[in-house]
């Protein structure tokens, strides 16, 4: 079992406003239809648990359930920072967050994040394993990029 990490971080300008993204990034329940392997979040006050489900690496599927903890600064900001429950053995975490801001057509929104993942491959297929792993996040973040602007009904600005 090794530990691999990436990181990832995209910006896009839409034409929804600020407060219509905000809706979408704090429900639980949107997220999980919105984005792909993500099987469902649920709210536990500050913390968010997501669980993710199947997703490809290197030929094999795993599932992962991770708890994180929430920062809100409505409307502008969002942090999560993983955070396990005392004694929770999680095998994946993510650090990072969501950024809006106004923009003349609607909203800036920016996104970043860093997500490990202990597997079990040897660290010698590190180069591998991590291009597996960006290639996953990439899916994910199109799917939702995509599946964020039908449903709030807008297009990049």
């Amino acid at each position: 079992m090794a530990t691999f990490t990436t990181s990832n971080r995209s910006v896009a300008d839409v034409t929804a406003q600020v407060h219509e993204v905000w809706e979408v990034l704090t429900d639980p329940d949107l997220l999980a239809q919105l984005t792909p392997f993500l099987h469902s979040v649920t709210e536990h006050g500050e913390h968010w648990v997501w669980q993710l489900t199947k997703v490809p690496v290197l030929g094999k599927s795993f599932s992962f359930t991770f708890r994180e903890l929430m920062v809100f600064d409505e409307p502008h900001r969002i942090d999560f920072t993983h955070d396990p429950a005392p004694g929770a053995a999680e095998t994946a975490g993510v650090v990072g967050y969501y950024a809006l801001t106004p923009h003349p057509r609607g909203t800036h929104l920016e996104t970043s994040m860093t997500i490990t993942v202990d597997l079990p491959f040897p660290g010698l297929l590190r180069p591998g394993v991590t291009a597996a792993m960006r290639g996953v996040i990439a899916i994910m973040g199109q799917r939702f990029g995509h599946n964020l602007l039908a449903h709030l009904g807008a297009t990049n600005a």
